[in-house]
């Protein structure tokens, strides 16, 4: 056992007792003539005391010496216990938002009880909504995002180094075979085209990256756009020297959270690389100063730099809150199989607060009233589909331009993908996009889910609002109870 697990342990035990015997820190120091700040530290997992003391504590606490070296823990700290010992803690990217471990260790041993409830409803949580680790660690992950508005200016200075420092000629579209000579020559890369074929079980797979050899095994069904950002993260790994990493793209499964944060560095780094800062600031600039929404010009756009609508809208959500100030947005990503009436959003990513909609992890219906959701069902072969909405949610009076972009999803046969950015429309948008009094631009209503929307004349629901109604209901039932207690009184 580790002797940090062991001290936190002793530490939770003693102050449990020591509260459940009414003393304070002052008292049990008087008792033991062991100094108030040693035992402050006893209990919060700093030290452990020698075998004399714990004699000591054990005597005048009138427990016995095995129970309070014991590491069992009763029922009220059982949980905490497990989280300690998993180690859960040290996986944490607590680092990130400014805390330190001792912090949060400080805040366990002062209120133990109520922090164990805290746990225990979390771990309910989590296996009510079957909650994965890699679940875990992308929420942490999005929470970072958010936190730093999503632009890191440290990972855009690296790329305006690496660019200068070998040659990239950024005002023409960065081509695959630019960034694998660099893989070649600089790192030393061995990669191997279509060297997946042998695999039927990779389909989804689009290359695996073998370390002890640095070979790169490509798939035989990416295009130049998957090839050129797949070579300029594994760029990134390299320049920026991620250790800890993934070996395939797209994503298995993630063991560590350094893991999930290094690919979101690269991926950043590979975003900035292909759709340099500066060319799509000046091209933002010029699309908000159109009278009229073009959706041709803004899929020539995303086409100036890459093929992957994806690889664009991400960009926004780095260059648009940076630039531009729009700080209240949101990304999302829908996927469907052709012909099903069943929609997954399957990433998310929300700037300043939660814009709604969210990820809804009970199997609701998401509205169909969402252009991410109506594009699915125009999706053209080999094209991509791009249209614009105002969202008006009538239960919260908030408004927002949706932009969304739709494509065959490269990564699955027979299914389609969406892309989508939300602004929150406020007088900072309206003074900025001159397109928005653009009348041809369609305002609807919309909802998050069928089971929870309040629009009552909706032609493509696909169920009742029963969530709602239930809502209604409780609240109903709420007031008749208060009105009985008013009348009786």
């Amino acid at each position: 056992m580790e002797e940090e697990y062991i001290r936190l342990i002793f530490g939770l035990k003693l102050k449990q007792i020591r509260t459940e015997k009414h003393l304070s820190l002052f008292g049990l120091s008087k008792l033991t003539n062991i100094s108030k700040s040693y035992l402050n530290e006893i209990e919060k997992g700093k030290k452990y005391p020698k075998t004399d003391k714990i004699a000591l504590l054990s005597q005048v606490l009138d427990v016995p010496y095995d129970n309070l070296v014991s590491l069992k823990l009763d029922k009220n700290l059982a949980p905490l216990g497990e989280i300690l010992q998993s180690k859960i803690l040290k996986e944490i990217p607590l680092d990130l938002f400014g805390i330190q471990e001792a912090d949060l260790i400080d805040i366990i041993s002062n209120a133990p009880a109520k922090v164990n409830a805290f746990i225990s409803t979390l771990i309910e949580i989590a296996q009510n909504y079957n909650l994965s680790r890699e679940s875990f660690f992308l929420a942490a992950l999005r929470s970072y995002q958010e936190a730093h508005n999503n632009y890191f200016e440290e990972i855009e200075q690296s790329v305006e180094k690496f660019v200068k420092a070998y040659q990239i000629n950024q005002k023409e579209k960065i081509k695959s075979s630019d960034l694998e000579e660099i893989l070649v020559e600089e790192f030393n890369y061995n990669i191997i085209e279509n060297g997946l074929a042998n695999y039927n079980n990779l389909n989804e797979i689009r290359c695996v990256y073998i370390p002890k050899t640095k070979t790169l095994l490509l798939s035989k069904s990416i295009d130049e756009s998957q090839k050129t950002f797949i070579y300029a993260k594994e760029i990134a790994y390299n320049y920026l020297k991620l250790k800890e990493r993934l070996y395939t793209f797209s994503w298995i499964k993630f063991e560590t959270f350094d893991q999930v944060l290094n690919n979101f560095l690269a991926s950043y780094f590979a975003g900035a690389l292909i759709i340099p800062k500066n060319a799509i600031e000046k091209q933002l600039k010029k699309f908000f100063k159109l009278e009229k929404w073009n959706s041709e010009l803004f899929n020539d756009m995303i086409y100036k730099f890459t093929d992957s609508p994806e690889t664009y809208y991400q960009r926004l959500t780095n260059i648009l809150p940076k630039t531009f100030h729009f700080k209240n947005l949101f990304f999302l990503r829908f996927t469907n199989k052709n012909n099903l009436n069943r929609y997954k959003l399957s990433k998310e990513l929300h700037i300043t607060q939660q814009q709604p909609p969210t990820a809804n992890e009970t199997h609701e219906h998401y509205c169909r009233r969402w252009i991410s959701i109506d594009l699915l069902n125009k999706v053209q072969k080999n094209e991509v589909t791009t249209g614009v909405q105002i969202s008006e949610y009538p239960d919260n009076e908030l408004k927002y331009l949706v932009i969304s972009s739709a494509t065959p999803d490269p990564f699955k046969e027979n299914h389609n993908r969406s892309v989508s950015i939300g602004l929150l429309i406020s007088p900072l948008l309206i003074s900025k996009l001159n397109f928005l009094n653009d009348e041809q631009i369609i305002t609807k209503k919309v909802g998050v889910t069928c089971e929870r929307c309040p629009i009552t004349s909706c032609e493509v629901r696909v169920c009742e609002a029963i969530e709602l109604q239930k809502k209604a209901e409780n609240e109903a039932i709420a007031k008749t109870v208060q009105q009985i207690i008013k009348d009786f009184s």
